[in-house]
């Protein structure tokens, strides 16, 4: 029993971070609010997460854990280069629009603490660029894509997808768009970002 109550104690405590980290981000989240969330004291609290920043990686690792396998799937399947660039932005893009919190953080660690990286990819589901790369080199050879490399054409990719997020306030002011519209137009990237980057890859 004892057991069974920690495991869901610790579930309605990830839960209940992420839903205040994703409304106030990192530096607005306070321990107390999320122990409320979570309907628990901020001691029990402290005593599952010592420190905010130690919340905050569970709250991505846990993220990190449920996208990372959809990214190695698209990355490494059979499928050509145009679906692989199509099925990679829609689950992208619909994985960050619920966790918009993410990419700033890792923006945020990156720049903090350069071992972040290292123990990301110490996780067994980072995702892997061989297959993709070998698929590229393929399709380049046949005539089906235009000469580029793979680790550049990864890089665009994951360029166009991530600024709409990491740029969210400065795209806003620019477009003038409340957060209605904006959701939408993110929304709308999934095709345009698809399109765009096919369009510049393929041979006509």
């Amino acid at each position: 029993m004892k057991k069974s109550k920690n495991e869901k104690t610790e579930v309605q405590i990830l839960e209940a971070a992420k839903k205040v980290f994703q409304s106030k981000g990192m530096d607005g989240a306070r321990m107390q609010e999320i122990a409320d969330k979570a309907g628990i004291n901020k001691a029990m609290l402290h005593y599952y997460y010592r420190s905010k920043q130690l919340l905050f990686e569970a709250v991505f690792n846990q993220a990190f854990s449920l996208l990372a396998p959809q990214l190695n799937v698209v990355l490494n399947d059979d499928s050509s280069i145009e679906e692989k660039v199509k099925n990679f932005t829609s689950n992208y893009i619909t994985f960050m629009i619920k966790h918009p919190y993410l990419p700033n953080f890792i923006i945020q660690e990156l720049n903090r603490n350069q071992d972040f990286i290292k123990k990301l990819k110490e996780n067994t589901g980072f995702p892997n660029l061989e297959k993709f790369k070998i698929k590229v080199d393929e399709e380049v050879n046949k005539g089906l894509l235009k000469p580029i490399e793979a680790d550049q054409l990864f890089v665009n990719i994951i360029a166009l997808n991530i600024f709409p997020f990491l740029g969210k306030p400065l795209i806003k002011a620019f477009t003038d768009k409340d957060e209605k519209a904006y959701l939408k137009f993110v929304e709308d990237r999934k095709t345009e970002v698809a399109n765009f980057i096919i369009n510049a890859i393929k041979n006509t």
